[in-house]
């Protein structure tokens, strides 16, 4: 499906090359044959955060590899000849963040779960959590399938 067809409703997933992601991105894409949508990925990034000093250098290589990651992932899910119109976003910011920007306007909002679970869980917070919280829009989040 080339870009200029996609005319449907859009399915927002986060992708961070865990094992949960991939499972996001499995899950999102076949939502999105049953429905009729396109899948927009995002992927993010950020700067170090560093107190107490000073940052000397950022490595300028990390949005490419972000973008490699994501590629890689896309390509490992859903392969070459997706059943639906799969597009990718690199993007610089806090991935709850930027999840939610992306995902105004969106049918559904996908990220996976890291499974902290537990009190642990409820102490860490997490992107998946926020999203939950603050989504104007369905969040669907995606547990990593047990071994």
């Amino acid at each position: 499906m080339s870009a200029g067809q996609s005319t449907g409703s859009r399915i927002v997933v986060g992708v961070d090359g865990s094992p949960s992601s991939k499972a996001a991105l499995r899950w999102a894409v076949d939502q999105a044959q049953r429905t009729g949508a396109f899948v927009d990925t995002v992927a993010c990034w950020a700067y170090p955060t560093v107190y107490g000093w000073g940052m000397t250098g950022v490595d300028p290589e990390l949005p490419d590899v972000t973008g490699k990651m994501l590629a890689q992932t896309v390509a490992e899910v859903v392969g070459d000849n997706p059943p639906v119109e799969v597009r990718e976003s690199v993007v610089l910011g806090n991935a709850a963040e930027v999840l939610l920007e992306k995902a105004n306007g969106a049918e559904l909002l996908v990220v996976g779960s890291r499974g902290h679970g537990g009190f642990s869980g409820a102490l860490l917070g997490s992107v998946g959590q926020h999203c939950v919280q603050h989504a104007h829009c369905p969040v669907v989040v995606i547990r990593q399938a047990e071994n």
